[in-house]
Order: C-alpha cells, then sequence, then structure tokens
C-alpha cells in the first residue's frame, strides 16, 4: 500500500478543464469521467445525456466564478475532479461574500485512498491563495467522503437531507383541506400564484422579500455570508427553459406587499417524471397558522395538473427544520440521502497540503536506489 500510494502521487498531475476551450477529445474524457462518477457515487439515478450535461457545463454564470479541475494519471485518464466557484467581483453583496469559497468534487472508486483527493486539495489551496479566500465549504454524502474531510482537518458545520415522495402516495382530500385552511379569508391574506414563469419585472420586486425569508433558513453553525436571491440569477434559467423547455411554479401569500408564505418548485422535460420542490418559507410573524402546509398543497396540485406524469418529488431539508421535517413526513417524504457541510481555513488546509507535500517527497527520496 504504501509503495502503491508513492508510485501513485508522482503520476497524478492536475489539470485545468476550461470548457469554454478544450478539445473534443477532452470532451469526450470528461464526459466519460462524469458518467463512471455518477454511476458509482450515485447508483440507479438518471443521467443527464452528454449533450445536455455539455450545455449545462457551458452556460455563463453572472454571479460566480467557475474553476474545475481534473486530476489525470500515467495514462491520460481523468480519475478525479474538483470544481469550486466563488461570488464575482462587482455583483451585489460582493464584500460579504469575498471570503468563502464553495467546492465540490470525487474520485473514482478504483483510485480512491492513494492520495488524487489530497492532490486536487493543492489546487484548491491555490485557488484559495491567489484569490484572498479563508474558507472553504465542501459538502459530502458518501462515507468515504465524509471520511476523508474529517481527515483533513475540516469542520462539519451543517447537515442536510434530501427527502424524497412519491406521488401516488399522496391524500389529495387532506391537501385540498391544507390549502383550504392556508388560504382561509380569516388569516386576510390575499393569494398570488404563477405557472411556468414569473414575469421578470414581478421578480425583482420579489427579489429582497424572498432573501429575507431565504436568509433565515437554519443553517446550524455554517459560517457564510448573507443568503439572497439574485435577478441575475433567473435571466440564464429563464432564457434556458425557453429553448429547452422546463418549468416554475411560485405560490405566494401576501400581506399587502409583505411576503408572509412562500413555496417554489421546477419541473424539466428532461427528467419529466420528477419535479423538484425549492423554497418553502413563512415570514416569522405568520408561523403556526397552517400557511405552509397551505402553499405546499398549492404547489403540489398545480404540478398535478400540469404534469400528470410526475411520480416524485424531491426537496432537501436542514436537519435541524423540526417543523418542515414534520410536514413533509406528513406528506409521505422519506429520506433519500444526508449531506453534511463542512469547512475548513486556509490555514488548516495548508498545513494539511504541506504535511502530505513532505510525506509525498520522504516517500520518494526512500525509494531511489
Amino acid at each position: 500500500m504504501f509503495e502503491t500510494r508513492a508510485a501513485h502521487l508522482r503520476h497524478t498531475v492536475t489539470n485545468v478543464f476550461d470548457p469554454q476551450h478544450a478539445s473534443e477529445a477532452d470532451w469526450e474524457r470528461v464526459l466519460a469521467y462524469w458518467r463512471q462518477r455518477i454511476a458509482e457515487d450515485q447508483p440507479g439515478e438518471p443521467m443527464l445525456s452528454d449533450a445536455d450535461t455539455r450545455h449545462n457545463v457551458l452556460q455563463p454564470s453572472p454571479l460566480y466564478d467557475m474553476h474545475r479541475m481534473l486530476a489525470v494519471n500515467a495514462q491520460g485518464e481523468f480519475i478525479g475532479s474538483l470544481n469550486a466557484s466563488f461570488r464575482r467581483e462587482g455583483t451585489p453583496d460582493h464584500a460579504a461574500f469575498a471570503p468563502f469559497i464553495d467546492a465540490w468534487g470525487g474520485v473514482l472508486q478504483a483510485h480512491r485512498r492513494r492520495g488524487v483527493a489530497s492532490t486536487l486539495l493543492q489546487g484548491l489551496l491555490a485557488l484559495m491563495e491567489a484569490h484572498g479566500k479563508s474558507v472553504a465549504t465542501i459538502g459530502a454524502h458518501l462515507p468515504e467522503g465524509h471520511a476523508f474531510l474529517q481527515a483533513i482537518g475540516a469542520v462539519e458545520k451543517h447537515r442536510t437531507v434530501e427527502n424524497r415522495m412519491a406521488f401516488a402516495g399522496l391524500d389529495w382530500p387532506m391537501l385540498a383541506r391544507w390549502r383550504s385552511e392556508g388560504f382561509a379569508p380569516a388569516h386576510g391574506l390575499h393569494a398570488e400564484v404563477h405557472v411556468g414563469r414569473v414575469p421578470l419585472e414581478r421578480l425583482a420586486a420579489l427579489m429582497a422579500p424572498l432573501s429575507v425569508l431565504l436568509n433565515d433558513a437554519p443553517t446550524t453553525q455554517l459560517e457564510r455570508p448573507p443568503m439572497r436571491f439574485d435577478l441575475e440569477g433567473f435571466g440564464p434559467w429563464y432564457a434556458d427553459m425557453d429553448q429547452r423547455g422546463g418549468d416554475h411554479f411560485l405560490v405566494l401569500l401576501l400581506n399587502g406587499a409583505e411576503v408572509a408564505a412562500v413555496c417554489d418548485a421546477s419541473w424539466s422535460p428532461r427528467f419529466p417524471d420528477r419535479m423538484h420542490q425549492r423554497l418553502t418559507a413563512v415570514a416569522r410573524g405568520w408561523r403556526g397558522k397552517g400557511l405552509a402546509k397551505g402553499v405546499k398543497a398549492a404547489m403540489l396540485q398545480l404540478v398535478r395538473e400540469r404534469h400528470p406524469q410526475v411520480a416524485l418529488a424531491v426537496t432537501h431539508n436542514a436537519e435541524v427544520n423540526a417543523p418542515m421535517l414534520a410536514i413533509n413526513r406528513r406528506l409521505g417524504f422519506a429520506p433519500h440521502r444526508h449531506d453534511g457541510q463542512y469547512q475548513i481555513g486556509i490555514e488548516s488546509l495548508r498545513a494539511f497540503v504541506s504535511t502530505r507535500t513532505l510525506a509525498s517527497q520522504q516517500e520518494t527520496q526512500e525509494e531511489r536506489p
């Protein structure tokens, strides 16, 4: 094991993958790598076609700078990857985002425990140093990912659960009651519903109040900038849906201009049997009145009417969000996978990378005749 790791480290290099200028040969290799990673890490999950994956990767991001690194072995095969993103300078609230960088990636099963991920972290450290980032946030859902992040000194700060629900098991009479109670005139609220798209001028007016609700979501001990919605992020998404199909659903309960409750969801023709529940939130002063159940019921009814082929709902919840988890359990949602959000400071990452570099040098020297 010692000799294998040393030999592997000497023949593993990282390359930056620039999707805008990659050759067709590199695209073929990277798409094959991504297909294998998904099959290994998410067995049984439907995959995007290569054409759709390539299209998504090539889409510009107006708010975030994206960096992609690939680990390459001596045979020229892509065996691991690390992606990183951070808020683009000049975008709203950039100063609050400035210390933070998000990273994610993995290594093919046959090449794990051989130093590949440690080699990729050298690229993450270089990126943080070059752009003045001090905190990296990295997610994990596989046991190997949790173990690796703990080994490098990262600290788990937040846990989320991906919940899934079969439409076939929904109690539609119960949902009708939930909607009726949540939308009851006694609350003094009025409903606003959008199916397919929300007019951009209306979205613009909603960015601030929806950001307040989003920022109130529980994130345990996660160090983070204020969470927010940005109109710049909706433009490319809507343009893509206009070109390739898809729907955005938005249900609001309003007290004048104040958003008392919201629920939104999305549907894509690339996975026509499922819908993704996005934000469900209720303003603090309106909680305990059944509004969350009301807007969720209205959303599910809308999706059923517009896309009767939908069989599965997917949503993500903070594990500390007991009220929302209780509502989801009553609907029939069940945990599918758990994700940990880890954070590591640049000094801790630098210390880990330096020990790995030193160990690699020592192993190489010991192998010399």
